[in-house]
């Protein structure tokens, strides 16, 4: 058995090896379009975030942010990519003693207009709306406030490099007025490395600065990514750690795990 089992692994070693330049290319291409957040690219990421050090009685905050991407042809120049993030959430005593909630959070809905082929610069951008609904199913998983904004990215690939920054701004405009207003920047930028054989490394910040209470919450995420193909499906998988460098008084704290599956739906 034991011998069997060492020549099963050397076939699928060698075969991996074999494999195909173009297909090995093609995976890697793939891969660094996920890097892109305006990529002309179905995507479907689940990604899942855990976070502790809540409030004076360390608790903890477990989110899957499922988030669709859709690209939309206008014409032959336009694009308008729709990115939804729809959060699932389960925490516990974040405000103090505050229990145990588990449901829908807010859902924030971003449109991005962007050409479809970079600049002589190389340079890939596209800006829209944002948009904030307070889809939450208890009060302690949202801001009970619609908001919308201007969102906008621009980023550069140059090789396997991907570098560039993603913002937004939401401003509350209606909702239960007995709740804070949102007045809120969003600031991402980020930094991956794209291999050969399909391997991502991804280093950003995620920092939001809350402009009513003055706070920032800043955690800076380390990933690793690998795009496989599952039958004809590809997939790509993450993990990453994340650390908290600035959050407001009853934030998280020190260290969080980050766990991502995609879903793509390259065009054929």
């Amino acid at each position: 058995m034991t011998d069997r089992r060492l020549t099963f692994l050397g076939v699928a070693a060698i075969a991996a090896l074999c494999m195909p330049g173009q297909a090995r290319s093609d995976d890697a291409e793939l891969a660094k379009q996920l890097s892109n957040p305006v990529a002309s690219l179905i995507s479907v990421p689940f990604q899942f975030n855990y976070d502790s050090g809540y409030g004076p009685d360390d608790g903890y905050r477990a989110t899957l942010n499922i988030q669709p991407v859709v690209p939309i042809s206008l014409n032959e120049q336009w694009n308008v990519i729709s990115r939804t993030i729809v959060p699932l959430i389960t925490q516990e005593d974040i405000a103090g003693q505050s229990g145990t909630q588990s449901g829908l959070g807010d859902v924030t809905q971003s449109l991005f207009f962007s050409p479809k082929v970079p600049g002589e610069s190389g340079i890939i951008w596209g800006v829209g709306p944002v948009f904030l609904v307070p889809t939450a199913t208890d009060d302690l998983l949202g801001t009970g406030k619609w908001g919308a904004g201007p969102t906008g990215v621009a980023l550069k690939q140059s090789g396997p490099w991907t570098y560039g920054v993603l913002a937004n701004h939401i401003w509350s405009f209606a909702g239960d007025g007995d709740r804070n207003d949102v007045n809120s920047t969003f600031l991402q930028p980020f930094l991956t490395y794209t291999t050969a054989n399909a391997w991502t490394f991804g280093l950003n910040t995620e920092s939001t600065y809350d402009w009513t209470g003055g706070d920032w919450s800043v955690p800076v995420n380390v990933t690793v990514a690998k795009l496989v193909k599952l039958g004809e499906q590809p997939v790509s998988f993450t993990v990453g750690a994340r650390y908290w460098a600035e959050a407001p008084d009853n934030g998280p704290e020190g260290w969080g795990v980050r766990g991502v599956v995609t879903l793509l739906f390259p065009k054929k």
